[in-house]
């Protein structure tokens, strides 16, 4: 690739993080009006899927292998958890939180999908050497950045925490209902408030895209057509999203949309979902992982920033040092990452020694595919 291409896909990946920090500041407007979660997941996945299915079936139509029992059945664990659990349980954390603490807590999916591949037997992490000392290092960091954002918020440094207070109170009575669900009722038996639950709640988003992740990695080995996988996979959400819809959805009035809301939800599934996916797939060809993931935190920058425009939400210290923890985390995993991937390559001299990189690329022989896919979706 030339260097235009290059110096295009880093613009790329900063305009991919810009382009989720708007998302987070227009889904909080929607969410405040009071859109049900499921129905707003719903309409943003099958808007995406109408995007890229057709984009992805032109494209690739010669590239494609056949389609095999085992590889739908990944395609289903893929649009369970990248799809499903990770877009609802966002949009339920962000309900009770801010853009600034949703985006704080993102930087953590690459850190919590090198747990899981440790888990499954893909990544391989060597004590002995010092990257592997700063992967488990830099993952201890993230996860107390993460825990320490659930349980101390500290006071606002930035912004009028009144103004955020009245933003919560104009909650419709329709996302009140929601809220008052068993699950919530039952979290809040334990002593958490709200905040913490939404926290809790963006934990598990990321965890959702973790292991989307894990999984996306041998099954784009098998199968690798980039575009083909992230249009099954919205396919299924799509599919759970219907599922769950038909129990939990009552209110026919529920999918009749705002004018706020429908402008949320086309923002959603264009520019965060089918356009973000595309752009990082394209700079994970040509950065590669490792780079393209050092953009990630560029992600609560820019939504404090929106947030606190816009919506005038005040900055608090626990976002400050946990986000900071996070952060601080990913480029210790991200930096240790790059330096085994260095050492495979035979540019440091002890490459024999060293485990595989935390996301494994595959040769050009292959076309170049990256076996992560979009590793730093949300």
């Amino acid at each position: 690739m030339g260097g235009g291409d290059t110096l295009k896909a880093h613009v790329g990946m900063a305009l991919v993080q810009l382009f989720f920090g708007g998302y987070q500041v227009l889904t909080k407007v929607a969410l405040n009006v009071g859109v049900n979660q499921l129905v707003f997941c719903f309409y943003r996945v099958s808007l995406a899927f109408i995007i890229l299915a057709p984009i992805a079936f032109f494209l690739e139509r010669r590239t494609r292998p056949p389609i095999t029992k085992k590889l739908l059945l990944s395609f289903f664990f893929l649009g369970l958890t990248g799809i499903f659990g990770n877009q609802l349980l966002f949009l339920i954390g962000l309900n009770y939180t801010n853009p600034t603490y949703a985006a704080a807590v993102q930087p953590a999916v690459p850190v919590f999908t090198f747990l899981f591949t440790v888990i499954m037997g893909i990544e391989r992490v060597n004590l002995l050497r010092y990257e592997g000392l700063a992967k488990v290092g830099g993952t201890i960091v993230c996860v107390s950045g993460a825990i320490l954002m659930v349980f101390y918020r500290g006071p606002a440094l930035i912004g009028d925490e009144e103004m955020e207070n009245v933003a919560q109170i104009k909650i419709s009575a329709r996302g009140q209902q929601e809220a008052s669900g068993w699950l919530i009722n039952s979290l809040h038996n334990l002593g958490l408030d709200n905040f913490q639950l939404g926290v809790i709640f963006l934990i598990g988003n990321t965890c959702c895209m973790a292991a989307f992740l894990a999984i996306q990695a041998p099954v784009l080995k098998k199968y690798p057509a980039n575009l083909s996988v992230t249009a099954y996979s919205f396919f299924f959400g799509v599919v759970l999203m219907v599922i769950a819809s038909l129990f939990m959805v009552h209110e026919s009035s529920d999918w009749i949309l705002t004018q706020s809301e429908i402008l949320a939800i086309v923002y959603a599934g264009t520019i965060a979902s089918a356009l973000n996916y595309a752009i990082v797939s394209w700079s994970n060809k040509i950065l590669g992982p490792a780079m393209v993931s050092l953009y990630k935190p560029l992600q609560p920058v820019f939504s404090s920033l929106l947030s606190q425009i816009f919506l005038g939400t005040p900055i608090y210290l626990g976002s400050i040092i946990g986000g900071s923890l996070i952060i601080a985390g990913l480029y210790i995993v991200t930096w240790a990452s790059y330096r085994e991937k260095q050492a495979t390559l035979g540019v440091t001299p002890h490459a024999s020694s060293v485990s595989e990189p935390l996301i494994h690329e595959k040769s050009s022989d292959q076309g170049g595919h990256i076996s992560s896919g979009s590793s730093s979706i949300s």
